[in-house]
Formats: C-alpha cells, structure tokens, sequence
C-alpha cells in the first residue's frame, strides 16, 4: 500500500496528510509502494503504451486515479548520445540526458507537475518555496498553470535573471531574502507550519520527489530498458539525484531492468558537503555556512536531502567529486562547442565532474555513462555571453565582412 514514510524511524503517513516531518523524529520523508502490488497495477495498465512523458508512469505516482493533472507536457527530454565528446574524454559511450528541454527549461518540471497536482489534490490555494531560481520558475509556472497563489522566496542579489525572469512573468511573488538559500528554506519551512493553507514545494516534499524520479525510467527505458554502469548529475539541495536512485530501484525491484548504475554526485569546491562527507566516510555533512561558486543553482550549503543522496550514492558504489568554477565553465563551453547542447553552468557541472574522474581513472573509457544536464543555458544568459568572444563590429561592405573572416588573405594564400 503507497504511503509516506521517515527515512528514519519509519513511522508511516498516509498520501492525503499534510505532513514535512516525520512527527515522532523529526526526519524527512518518502513515498514507499507496495512492489507486489505495484507490479499487479502495471500488468492490468497500458502504461507502455503512452508516449514517454513524466505522466506515462502514472502507476508509479502517489495521485489518485480521478485527480485532473496539472501538466504542461513535461519529461520525454532527450538523451543524445556524445560521440564527438566521447573522443574529446576518451570514453567509448556517453549520453547527455538533457533536462533543459522541459517545459521551464529545467528538470525541476518533472517534480513540479506531480507536487502541484497533489496540491490541487489535498485542496491548497497557495503554494511556496525557497528558491536559487529554477524551482522558483517551475512552481510559478505550474501554480499558473492550476489557478492557485504562489510566493517564492531567493536569496537577495543571487538569481540569475533567466530564472527570476520567469518567475516574475508567471505572477509569483518574489520575495528577495537578504540572506542565503539555506535561511530563506528555514523561512518558508516556518511559514508552512504556522499557516496550513500554505503548502510547501521545496524538494523537502516527498510528492515532488517522485516527479523527478521519472527521470531515471526514462534513461531507462530509452536504453532499451537497460541501466547505464554510471550516472552523472549535478548535486545541490539533493533531491534530484535521491528521486534519480528512487525510481532506478524501483525500476530494478519490478524486474524492469537486471542492474543498477552507479551514482555519482558532482559539486561545486565552494559548495560541496556531500561530496566531503563521501570524501571523508562521514556519516554527516558539515554545513557550508557561506557557500560560493558562479553555479547559482547548486550553491547550497546545507541541502535538506543530504541523507538520501549519501545513501543513494553508498548504496550503488558510486562517487561524489568537487569540481571548481573555472572547469565548470570550461565544461560549459566544450559541451555547447562540441555537442551543440547549450546548459547553464550547474548543469556543465555533471561534464566537468566527468573529465575529472575519468583522468583519475575512476571512472573508467569502456563505461556506459549518461550525464544529466540539469537546466537550459538561457536560465543565465549573462555567464555564457562573459566567457564567449564579442561579436565585430564592421562596416556595410563585403570586402569588410571578408576581411573580419579572414577570407582575403585565404584566397590570396591559395593562388
């Protein structure tokens, strides 16, 4: 039977409770189904038959079946295999599973869809969330979507205004925290428990948790239902790559594929307790008070989901690595030059990570690997255009044109 569940004492909630925090320990939650019963619904649905999407695996969703989903036609991203960089890092087999290509220009999309339809579900009004900019964007989005208020909270001076453009043109209200992500999380967790017509849908929420899991079907499934050996993807509040593992046992559980890949977490140097505590073996993080690094979307000190992403990456042998701003935007541009796919920096993370751990030799060339690129280039526009060369300014005549290409003295080497 679906419920929810504490990570640590197991004390188990129903799916229609409006519940954060486990009420006996205080730990975060997930949604745990019955396997047995799971794989009885999937063999009497036509669910393979829908075309790939975050809703073709409605089965696997915590939604009553009658509920109207909010949608905007998320999921079903591309997964673009990467010849040409697969040379670039000497590696035989390597995909891109581009999350940019959702509806808001980021994976976010996937969790927003189920949370905001479970929203609906339970009857809120008004949703919220603490926000580095992307979630901030989708939950607008999809609170539009639905016809219902929603407020988000940033830290002051840090989004970059791709994303707080968006939020904006949806009609949220945006309230610019002098502070960081970590203390504008402890305002909107505060503000949902004092005042319950408000519903949080930060990645604390379980139900936006099995959104993202969507995710690791459809690497599946686009494998031939078959797991990579790796997994790449860039950490910050940790939600994506604990839905990522979720749904990829999940997956295994049923029978659906023979093996699970292993995780691996990349991070930014200024912003990386996760990968510190896999690092050191520790059994916890230590916070980063003030995290720094020109990846805006990952800069978080103290991510709520810490404990899922050490166990998803414990529990598949996989790694965590830190990489700095300076090869993150490196990454960025070989990626947009060589495969043409156009990420924001937290996303060039996952191929920065890559190149790092395949030089040290722990991740190794006859790997299958896909890297998750986590939101579009255009989420920060300004980054790239600082780190690109300026366009030349010329004059309305042909022989100026030619000259700035250089192709005078071309024809004149020729002769």
């Amino acid at each position: 039977m679906v419920h929810q569940e504490c990570i640590n004492c197991k004390t188990q909630y129903g799916i229609d409770e409006i519940v954060y925090f486990c009420r006996k320990c205080g730990d975060i939650l997930e949604i745990k189904f019955g396997m047995t019963e799971l794989g009885e619904k999937l063999k009497a649905s036509d669910w393979k038959k829908t075309p790939i999407s975050v809703w073709r695996y409605r089965d696997f969703m915590p939604i009553h079946e009658a509920t109207r989903l909010v949608t905007l036609s998320e999921g079903g991203t591309g997964l673009h295999r990467s010849q040409r960089l697969c040379d670039e890092l000497g590696l035989k087999q390597l995909y891109v599973k581009n999350e940019g290509e959702n509806p808001t220009g980021s994976f976010k999309d996937r969790g927003m869809t189920v949370g905001v339809t479970k929203a609906v579900e339970l009857g809120a009004r008004h949703v919220i969330c603490a926000s580095t900019g992307n979630t901030s964007a989708s939950l607008a989005a999809y609170a539009a979507r639905a016809g219902i208020k929603c407020t988000v909270l940033i830290p002051s001076g840090k989004i970059a205004y791709g994303k707080l453009s968006q939020s904006m043109i949806h009609g949220a209200k945006v309230l610019q925290v002098r502070g960081n992500f970590d203390q504008a999380l402890e305002f909107v967790l505060k503000l949902a428990e004092k005042h319950k017509d408000i519903y949080l849908l930060n990645s604390i929420n379980p139900f936006r948790i099995e959104g993202q899991k969507s995710l690791g079907f459809e690497i599946c499934e686009q494998l031939g239902n078959e797991a990579p050996d790796r997994i790449v993807i860039p950490v910050g509040n940790a939600g994506n790559i604990s839905a990522v593992w979720k749904g990829l046992t999940e997956f295994y559980k049923l029978g659906i594929i023979k093996k699970l890949p292993k995780m691996t977490g990349i991070q930014a140097a200024g912003s990386a307790p996760i990968a510190q505590a896999i690092k050191t073996n520790s059994e916890k993080i230590t916070p980063v008070e003030h995290p720094e690094t020109i990846a805006t979307a990952i800069r978080i000190g103290a991510p709520v989901s810490w404990k899922k992403a050490v166990n998803a990456i414990r529990e598949s042998h996989g790694t965590a690595e830190t990489v700095t701003d300076e090869e993150i935007l490196d990454a960025q541009k070989i990626l947009a030059r060589v495969e043409g796919i156009f990420v924001e920096p937290a996303s060039a993370s996952s191929i920065a990570g890559l190149k790092k751990l395949v030089k040290s030799g722990v991740i190794g060339r006859d790997e299958r690997v896909v890297c998750i690129t986590t939101g579009h280039g255009l989420k920060d526009p300004d980054t790239a255009i600082k780190q690109s060369e300026k366009p030349v300014e010329v004059d309305a005549e042909m022989s100026a044109i030619e000259n700035a290409l250089g192709l005078k003295k071309q024809a004149i080497l020729a002769r």
